[in-house]
């Protein structure tokens, strides 16, 4: 068993499109109409069969607490995988992203965590 595809509840389509591909990198690999949303999945350009990422609208009722409650304390939605989280943090610092942590080691792992400017936080980390 694998992870074939997680998901992320933005409240834009396209802003969340324009922002997890033109920002953090990833490429567009799916996208049907459904109505006035889409099934709009992005992946890592470094392996575009692998795990799907769901940019999902956040249009459920229960969606926006639970974002509102995971950004006020702190909680990522999600977490990336990067090589080296400080070359990370730097580049997309340049291109403007707002960190609500700068990287910091915590033994084994160094993370980071960024608001991806459709109401979440996500972190990125790398694993020694």
């Amino acid at each position: 068993m694998k992870i074939h595809l997680s998901s992320v509840f933005v409240d834009d389509q396209d802003k969340a499109l324009r922002f997890y591909t033109d920002v953090l990198g990833f490429v567009k690999k799916t996208e049907v109409p459904l109505g006035k949303d889409r099934w709009l999945t992005v992946v890592s350009a470094e392996d575009p069969d692998g795990t799907e990422l769901l940019l999902e609208p956040d249009g459920h009722p229960a969606v926006k607490p639970y974002k509102a409650a995971l950004v006020k304390d702190g909680i990522p939605a999600t977490s990336f995988a990067v090589d080296d989280v400080h070359a990370e943090f730097g580049r997309l610092r340049e291109l403007g992203v707002h960190f609500t942590q700068e990287p910091v080691e915590m033994g084994p792992v160094t993370t980071a965590v960024l608001d991806d400017t459709c109401g979440n936080l996500i972190q990125i980390v790398h694993s020694k």
